[in-house]
């Protein structure tokens, strides 16, 4: 039977899908996982009632979550995804033949157990292939161990996480930064979602501010997602690399090297779009911003 399917992304907005059919509801120790079928953007699932990732456009989310900051660095070989539990990052990171090790980090096994089984596209059999592997937990407890026991440095992190407003708020904090700093490789990158500049600009100030007292380099790339309902926010952070300085002729010539050329949205051709803000998101980020020194 179909029902209306509707997200609220601020208190006086909503959108959604009139049509959708609930297949899946699991409410597990930590969350409500729904999974949908609609007739726009085919299966999603939800947590909590929030739009995570979609069959019809999650493509869009996930190469410009892991593509720009993974193509900056020269040689990655160790990612960690923070979250992930639907594959699709660690599908992206796979893409990058120098990859030799990647740990998705995710809370909830509901997810991951409900996602493999309903929206298979998503994870493209990544939780098999023998680079990946799979630690259920706290990501912020995982990190804790694998600095103290100094474990092998990662050259790229995920944040595939829900928004700062959920269970995850103390990872998106200058803290918790400093400390993923210490499993981090001196030319890592990290990669994490803001949100809607329309709807969240407040939040994804904040998130801004916070990485730039943690990182010297950080840059926003933006691009509109069709199950987010909006044009939506991404950052790329470190100290060493800027994925928004690499030239259209290396972005080629990187993808080339590693053989990546199935991708949907992301590319040359859009590199420097992904990294350009127009005016109007200026303004609206710059009433919330923090003067920098």
């Amino acid at each position: 039977m179909s029902a209306p399917l509707l997200f609220h992304p601020s208190p006086d907005a909503v959108y959604g899908f009139p049509q959708a059919s609930l297949i899946a509801r699991v409410d597990s120790a930590f969350q409500r996982i729904e999974v949908w079928e609609t007739p726009q953007l085919g299966r999603l699932f939800t947590l909590d009632g929030r739009p995570m990732t979609s069959t019809g456009d999650e493509f869009i989310y996930h190469e410009c979550m892991v593509h720009p900051a993974a193509l900056a660095h020269p040689t990655p070989k160790a990612a960690l995804v923070l979250g992930g539990g639907d594959g699709g990052a660690a599908r992206q990171l796979l893409a990058h033949p120098g990859i030799e090790r990647i740990v998705v980090a995710e809370l909830d096994e509901q997810v991951v157990r409900l996602t493999r089984e309903h929206l298979p596209e998503v994870h493209g059999g990544a939780f098999d292939d023998p680079r990946v592997e799979l630690a259920i937990g706290d990501a912020a407890h995982y990190v804790a161990a694998a600095a103290d026991a100094q474990s092998a440095p990662f050259d790229l992190i995920v944040f595939d996480l829900t928004p700062p407003d959920s269970p995850a708020a103390a990872l998106y904090t200058t803290d918790f930064y400093r400390q993923l700093k210490r499993v981090m490789s001196p030319e890592a990158a990290l990669s994490v979602h803001l949100g809607s500049p329309y709807f969240h600009a407040a939040r994804i100030a904040g998130l801004l501010d916070d990485l730039r007292r943690a990182f010297a380099v950080v840059r926003t790339m933006n691009t509109f997602v069709p199950l987010y309902g909006s044009l939506w926010m991404m950052a790329a952070a470190s100290d060493t690399l800027d994925p928004a300085a690499l030239s259209a002729q290396l972005v080629a010539e990187r993808l080339a090297a590693r053989r990546i050329d199935a991708l949907k949205h992301y590319g040359t051709a859009t590199h420097a779009g992904l990294f350009s803000v127009s005016p109007s998101v200026r303004d609206k980020l710059s009433q919330f911003l923090k003067p920098t020194s």
